[in-house]
Parts: structure tokens; sequence; C-alpha cells
């Protein structure tokens, strides 16, 4: 069973999926920024893979790739870094990127070391259905990767639910069809994610895009199985405070009761 499937089973509400940048705020604070994210409440880390042009990222996720490859993050610096990631974080740990590096890197020879570090799934906002189906898909499923496809608003019905049928782990339910940090109504919001829900997924789902505190973070968990922050932490860091003490005093504020 993947780590993504015993934490759904174990629990199915308020899932808190954190986003940090590799590499950043220094090049050298990927372990110590995902130890901090798992001591203080988070279920899953999403561990960004920084790259000069990413489609789905804000401004405030953008900067910090852009730090963190100035920093001298790279697909291979990020795998020595992971080399004793299981020693220490025994939560889901998810990579998110983009395909150009991926390719540049070798897909199924990424696939095999992130599975042999201890990964568990991955979230490529820039696949082809096409090509997942045709090409990729089997090499992720032959690593054992789970791999996650994001929805959005407009995604019409039939390709939902194709999606959720190809996707393991989870799904990302982007809350609207804009990039990452930027504000939203969540009462528009909730007529979608009441849709979601009532279509019984065969995946749980996470609401990412927008979600940046505990009044957000409740709200859409009214519907979904729990929420992806992201732009909110990533701006919570760059204060440039310690990152244990950013990292509790952020994660407290959102999971208060």
């Amino acid at each position: 069973m993947s780590r993504l499937t015993e934490l759904f089973e174990q629990k199915n509400k308020r899932v808190l999926n954190v986003y940090c940048t590799a590499g950043y705020p220094q090049l050298n604070s990927t372990l110590e920024v995902m130890g901090s994210l798992q001591k203080n409440g988070a279920d899953i880390i999403e561990l960004g893979m920084p790259y000069s042009d990413p489609l789905a990222d804000g401004e405030v996720i953008q900067s910090s790739s852009l730090v963190a490859l100035n920093n001298g993050m790279t697909i291979d610096t990020l795998f020595d870094q992971l080399a004793t990631m299981r020693t220490s974080i025994y939560i889901p740990v998810v990579l998110m990127g983009y395909m150009n590096p991926i390719l540049q890197y070798g897909f199924e020879n990424f696939c095999i070391k992130a599975k042999s570090l201890g990964v568990d799934g991955l979230i490529l906002p820039d696949m082809p259905l096409y090509e997942f189906e045709q090409i990729y898909g089997k090499i992720i499923q032959d690593n054992g990767l789970d791999f996650i496809f994001l929805v959005t608003p407009e995604t019409p019905e039939t390709r939902l639910r194709k999606l959720d049928a190809l996707s393991s782990g989870f799904l990302y339910a982007v809350s609207s069809s804009a990039t990452t940090g930027t504000d939203k109504d969540f009462s528009k919001v909730a007529v979608y994610l009441e849709r979601l829900k009532s279509m019984q997924l065969k995946n749980p789902f996470l609401v990412g895009f927008g979600i940046k505190d505990k009044a957000s973070f409740d709200a859409v968990n009214i519907f979904a199985n729990g929420a992806i922050i992201g732009s909110a932490y990533i701006q919570a860091l760059s204060k440039g405070n310690n990152v244990e003490t950013t990292t509790k005093t952020f994660l407290e504020r959102v999971l208060s009761n």
C-alpha cells in the first residue's frame, strides 16, 4: 500500500498538503523545511522542483524557483539531498514539476531514482493526457509512483472522470483557472467543489490555488478531503526568519481549532 493510500485510509478529512520549493530559501534548506513541515502538522509534502518557466505557478512560487535555481538547485542536487530523506521523513512526499527538465534528465531514470529515494508520487501539470496514456503512465506505474492529475472548474465531466480513473493517490482540484497564490472567493468555488463531492470519485480530492489561512482551509474542507497550501507558506519563509519558527507559527494558525 502506498503512503498516500495509507494516509487517506487513516485520515480522510482536513488533510493538509504543503508545497515548498526545493533549494529555497537556501540551497541546503530542503530537508530542514521538510522536517519542519512534518513536525508541525503537514500530512503531505509537495516538493517543487524549480523550473525557469513554470506555467501554473504564480509570482510568489516563481520567485522562489528563481532563487532556488540561482542557489544552484538541479534535479541531481535534489536527488543528492533526498538520499537520506527516509531516515527522518515518514509522511508522503510528492514531487511537483514540469516535463522539460525531467525529459532532459531521462523520464524513466527520473522515476527509478525518485522511487529508490522514497518519493511517493508526481504532479506534472504539463503532462499531456494522451502522452500519459501512451508513454509515461506505464513507466510511472512500473516504478510504484502515484500520479496526481489536476482538474479545474472548467474540466468537462467525461474528462474529469477519466483523469480521476487514471490518477492515484489523490486528485488535485484547482480552485479556479488561474495561477497559484491569487485570492479566491470561496463562496463561488463552493458550487464546483459540491459537484466534485457529489460525483463519488475514485480518489480523494485536495483543493489548491488560493488556500492561504485557516478561513480558506476551513472553507474548502466542507467539501474536500483536504487542501494544498503553497504561496502563503513560501511568502512566510521569504521573510528570512528561522525556518522552524516560521513553519510552526504558520501551520498553528492554519490548523487551529
